[in-house]
């Protein structure tokens, strides 16, 4: 006797773990969920689901540089930026009349309550011929540091190094002189160049000879009747741009980044009270005249 046929029922469809609504039957090769075409993504062997790819993603480490900086692409950003600001500084300088005066580094106003002017100072410049030789240093130097060390690292060393001149002009310079230039700055990319060179056991005779050309015209230069140059900011910005690279590559690799952040934030913390120091000294010998400059 023969059995009527019962039609089977089909098994379910599997459809995408995103897109319920859409059938698949291609898997992931890491989870092996399924995945419609919109979610799988190319693959070393067969296809991956988007969340596969950017937990994969989120796993590697960005390449750093020997001492530990975010190694990202060849562009040296920073010194473009630096570059690009001291320009535009100089622009709004000569087109706005009276700006230099508020924002140049002159002692009395800056025991007056303007420390400002301890940053500021250092993104002016007196004349064309002084902007374009900082920024030629800046665009020849900086590029290899900020390769070496890093962005993040790079922009401390010119951050302090332009501060450190700064602290030394305020400390010795005489109380009538108004300083001005990135050149500090620009010493301590000198210093520092000569340090991370010397880790790297690379020659740094060229550097020893920029150093010292640059110090000497630093020294002969007002003696010889030519515009006065500010040795204290040169002098200031030189050591602290060695110290701070010192600090930045010769710890050991277990520790680089506390003592990168320890000598950062101390440095920051002695300039700070150089400041006040000098700024209470200041105080006390020309209170009256001071709060009326």
């Amino acid at each position: 006797m023969s059995t009527p046929f019962a039609p089977q029922t089909p098994p379910d469809t599997p459809t995408c773990y995103r897109h319920p609504d859409r059938q698949t039957y291609v898997r992931c090769t890491r989870c092996q969920r399924y995945i419609c075409p919109e979610c799988m993504r190319s693959a070393p062997v067969g296809h991956q689901c988007v969340d596969c790819i950017d937990a994969a993603a989120r796993s590697v480490r960005q390449p750093r540089t020997a001492f530990g900086g975010v190694r990202r692409s060849a562009t040296p950003l920073v010194t473009y930026v630096l570059i690009a600001v001291n320009v535009a500084m100089f622009v709004l300088q000569t087109a706005s009349r009276g700006l230099q005066n508020k924002l140049v580094l002159w002692s009395p106003a800056v025991a007056g309550g303007d420390f400002y002017r301890l940053v500021t100072s250092a993104f002016l410049h007196y004349g064309i011929a002084h902007l374009l030789f900082n920024m030629a240093a800046l665009y020849v130097i900086g590029p290899p540091l900020e390769a070496w060390l890093g962005r993040l690292r790079f922009g401390a060393l010119y951050a302090l190094s332009a501060l450190g001149g700064s602290v030394l002009v305020y400390l010795l310079s005489p109380l009538n002189a108004a300083t001005a230039g990135a050149s500090g700055a620009i010493f301590g990319l000198f210093g520092a160049t000569f340090v991370v060179a010397k880790r790297l056991h690379l020659d740094v005779r060229w550097v020893v000879v920029l150093i010292a050309i640059n110090l000497i015209f630093t020294f002969v230069a007002p003696a010889v009747g030519a515009q006065a140059i500010s040795w204290q900011g040169h002098v200031g910005g030189l050591v602290t741009g060695a110290v701070i690279a010192a600090a930045y590559v010769y710890p050991p690799r277990a520790h680089l980044q506390a003592v990168q952040a320890s000598v950062t934030l101390v440095t920051l913390l002695l300039f700070v009270a150089l400041i006040y120091w000098r700024t209470a000294e200041l105080l006390a010998q020309f209170g009256a005249f001071l709060g009326h400059s």
